[in-house]
């Protein structure tokens, strides 16, 4: 029994040293044609990253030639196969150009926009990838609004799109908590949650970050001097007035009414004294 398996292994062995050395014989000596045929068969047989070097290697000599559309297409798909996804994107999108009759060209334009969303990285970090498959995505779901992948593709769309509005929430968050440390951070804080809120209508955000954004006002009054409040209430009541009004029955009422409170004692103790300085200064001129 051992004996016979140890044949087994020798001839597997055997048939991978054959394999092996057929592939480089045809990599380093083979003619485009010999080349041609072993990428296709590696490729079919899904070894991508041999298939990848023998295509790099043939596809001058088939540019023009009717036989570069599949060559194309493989390329893309043995880069997504091997997780080069920026690479497949990239490639998946030049097919899609170079061949817009192809009957594969949905299939690219699906896996362009894909490959540009496994490249993109988790939110906190630059979201280039990120707004490339959004865009692409976008443009397949308006292309081919009867292709059978336009489910998945509203999906990720709106998953990249969570991912981005995730991304700014944090930002806008982030300068509110460091204001303490640098008042310039409230009003970038309040620039950015209103960005967000513009930007994304119908934000899966929009409560938290229409409280947040009263925060950052109520917060940013109550730090600033009493000649700069007047404006900075009224925009801090308008932040309020706006949670309660898209939120009546928002998770943060409690919170919020006590900001609101102290608003308006603010508001009050502002206006009485502006009034006392008018009066001041009307006694000055009699």
């Amino acid at each position: 029994m051992q004996k016979i398996k140890n044949l087994a292994y020798l001839v597997v062995f055997s048939l991978m040293l054959f394999s092996c050395g057929e592939y480089q014989k045809v990599l380093n000596k083979g003619s485009i044609e010999e080349q041609y045929k072993m990428a296709t068969k590696l490729y079919e047989t899904k070894k991508f990253s041999k298939a990848l070097r023998l295509f790099e290697k043939i596809t001058p000599a088939y540019r023009g030639k009717p036989q570069m559309e599949r060559i194309q297409f493989m390329v893309a798909q043995s880069n997504f196969n091997t997780k080069n996804y920026i690479q497949a994107a990239y490639y998946f999108e030049r097919f899609k150009n170079n061949y817009p009759k192809s009957s594969k060209n949905e299939d690219a334009a699906f896996l362009s926009a894909y490959s540009y969303k496994l490249a993109s990285p988790v939110f906190s970090q630059d979201p280039t990838d990120t707004n490339k498959a959004l865009e692409a995505f976008q443009n397949f779901i308006t292309t081919y609004p009867n292709s059978d992948k336009l489910d998945e593709a509203n999906q990720h769309y709106k998953d990249l799109r969570y991912k981005l509005q995730k991304k700014y929430f944090e930002i806008a968050k982030v300068y509110y908590t460091t204001a303490d440390y640098d008042l310039r951070n409230y009003k970038a804080s309040i620039q950015a949650f209103d960005n967000l809120l513009s930007d994304y209508l119908g934000s899966e955000f929009k409560e938290e970050a229409l409280f947040y954004r009263l925060k950052a006002a109520h917060d940013f009054v109550l730090k600033s001097t009493d000649r700069r409040k007047f404006e900075r209430i009224k925009d801090a009541i308008e932040a309020y007035d706006k949670l309660k009004r898209n939120f009546p029955e928002t998770q943060f009422a409690e919170e919020a009414d006590e900001m609101f409170a102290t608003l308006k004692k603010e508001e009050k103790r502002i206006d009485d004294l502006i009034e006392k300085i008018k009066d001041l200064e009307k006694k000055d001129t009699e």
